[in-house]
């Protein structure tokens, strides 16, 4: 059995503030090749999660809400806003499934967030996600700007273009 203590997540929020990407996981599953990813996703305010898709046909996401408070933004293919969930440990909204082949990312609103993802594997690094090419790569001036406008977009607004 495996248990899921305050003390582990703790740990899990820790060691997100002092990474490079503020942000860790903590794999439930034994291994990549599992059919079913299970982990528990700690991640920091100023971590930007590119937004992505997974290609691959029936794919979905689950997000549950463990600690702190998050976003969920969903995209057209040109980076228009089309959904925006706030998760909370309050509630109202505790669990977000992302449909298959939809453009989506996560903001984190609290220091301490930490997340349980669900998603169908197994898990290939070079194949699992899709890139907006509307969205920057991570640790660029561009990415910390579209994070800024991530934090406070609405439905109906459009991605800004950022070089």
């Amino acid at each position: 059995m495996k248990v899921i203590q305050v003390e582990t997540l703790q740990q899990l929020v820790d060691d997100a503030r002092v990474s490079p990407r503020l942000r860790m996981n903590l794999n439930l599953h034994v291994s990549l090749d599992d059919t079913i990813q299970r982990l528990c996703n700690a991640f920091e305010p100023e971590t930007y999660v590119r937004p992505h898709r997974h290609p691959e046909a029936g794919r979905w996401e689950l997000f549950v809400i463990l600690k702190g408070s998050a976003d969920v933004l969903t995209f057209a293919p040109d980076g228009t806003v089309l959904e925006r969930v706030s998760l909370s440990e309050h509630g109202p909204a505790y669990i977000v499934e992302i449909p298959p082949l939809t453009w989506h990312t996560l903001i984190s609103l609290q220091s301490g967030t930490v997340l349980f993802e669900v998603k169908q594997g197994p898990y290939q690094a070079l194949t699992d996600k899709d890139f907006a090419n509307w969205a920057p790569q991570e640790n660029t001036d561009a990415a910390r700007q579209l994070l800024d406008w991530f934090k406070g977009c609405k439905i109906g607004q459009r991605a800004p273009v950022l070089a």
